[in-house]
């Protein structure tokens, strides 16, 4: 057992929890309704956020085991970073839900602007999360670690604090624009370091 076994797994305890908790803004409708049909058509903002958001944190539950994969102790700095990390996962649901309300509505661009906040905050989390299991002489790292792989998850990870900046930027020009740049990065992210660092240029810097 490695000496992050403990953090993963409360860290995949977080993400199961964050995950599941989408599912409850999805109501159902009451039992004298004149017409299912058109209450359920009428949560569509909610099935649309819990679509978003559910990819959106099984996609950073892959991205956190990806980097685990690599990291194989931990210390106090760590795990108080991690431990951050898991925070912004938690607020996922809450900006899920006040998505849902407002999208399509009054408040809909302070709803896009909150949610694309969350997820800029999360991804400066995980960038400064892995830059510093990574940095100076890679103590955290597993010692056979590949250093090739390791700068391509810097890389894959240095667009995602800008990327969710313009998304954010983007929800005071139109909304659809800015949800749209959050499933391209979700898109992105999902994609495997060593393909995502094809796709952009490549800079060299070391870990």
């Amino acid at each position: 057992m490695t000496e992050t076994a403990r953090l993963e797994a409360f860290s995949d305890g977080v993400f199961a929890i964050a995950i599941t908790l989408l599912i409850l803004e999805i109501k159902v409708p009451e039992s004298n309704v004149s017409d299912l049909a058109r209450e359920l058509a009428r949560q569509w903002p909610s099935y649309l956020a819990f679509l978003i958001s559910f990819a959106f944190i099984g996609i950073m539950w892959i991205n956190h085991h990806r980097m685990f994969t690599h990291i194989r102790k931990s210390d106090d700095i760590l795990l108080l970073l991690n431990l951050l990390l898991m925070l912004g996962i938690c607020v996922v649901p809450f900006t899920t839900a006040l998505l849902a309300a407002h999208l399509g509505h009054a408040g809909a661009r302070t709803a896009v602007v909150v949610y694309n906040a969350t997820y800029f905050g999360i991804a400066l989390l995980f960038n400064l999360l892995w830059r510093y299991a990574a940095s100076r002489d890679g103590h955290l790292l597993a010692a056979d670690v590949n250093r090739e792989a390791a700068q391509r998850i810097t890389e894959q990870y240095n667009y995602g604090p800008l990327a969710y900046a313009i998304a954010i930027a983007l929800a005071w020009v139109s909304l659809t624009a800015s949800l749209l740049t959050n499933v391209v990065l979700a898109f992105f992210f999902a994609i495997p370091p060593r393909y995502a660092s094809k796709t952009v240029p490549k800079r060299h810097k070391t870990v």
